[in-house]
């Protein structure tokens, strides 16, 4: 068990404080139970209008592409409505840029799209404000996720 500060005013706990969790130093999971989901290069990629979020098994599996499409359908409808909520309990924080994803939302579209063994997500803007915040939230997911290529992506703009 964790070490825990519990603040109590006339002697009733009305608050407790425990440590954040540790930094990973190993890539986070994605899809924990199936080691055979491939996370693209391109997994989390911006493009000067936004980005994409990439998402594709490695081999032919009918009920993962499913389940893959499915999280691709839910995860459009709940940024485009400005709830960033499963970035947020995935990361145990706050995800960079998704403030302002969720502040713009009226300026963001998301458009999902079936790939052969998987699906992505599109995000498209105009807005300068929004493309930094999309740009900072694929950044993020890229340097937690440990995707191979998040040095190659810093370096663009």
């Amino acid at each position: 068990e964790e070490d825990a500060v519990v603040i109590c005013r006339r002697n009733q706990p009305i608050a407790e404080l425990r440590a954040l969790p540790r930094r990973r130093k190993t890539r986070r999971p994605i899809f924990r139970k199936d080691p055979r989901l491939k996370v693209p290069e391109s997994f989390f990629e911006p493009l000067p209008d936004g980005g994409r979020i990439v998402l594709q098994r490695d081999t032919a599996d009918v009920a993962g592409t499913a389940q893959i499409r499915e999280h691709m359908q839910d995860i459009t409808k709940r940024f485009a409505a400005g709830d960033f909520s499963i970035p947020g309990f995935v990361h145990a924080q706050t995800v960079p840029g998704t403030a302002v994803m969720s502040a713009r939302n009226t300026f963001i579209a998301y458009t999902p799209d079936t790939l052969p063994r998987g699906g992505q997500v599109r995000i498209v803007t105009k807005d300068t404000a929004a493309v930094t915040a999309i740009h900072k939230f694929l950044a993020f997911q890229r340097m937690d996720h440990r995707v191979a290529d998040h040095a190659q992506h810093m370096a663009k703009p």
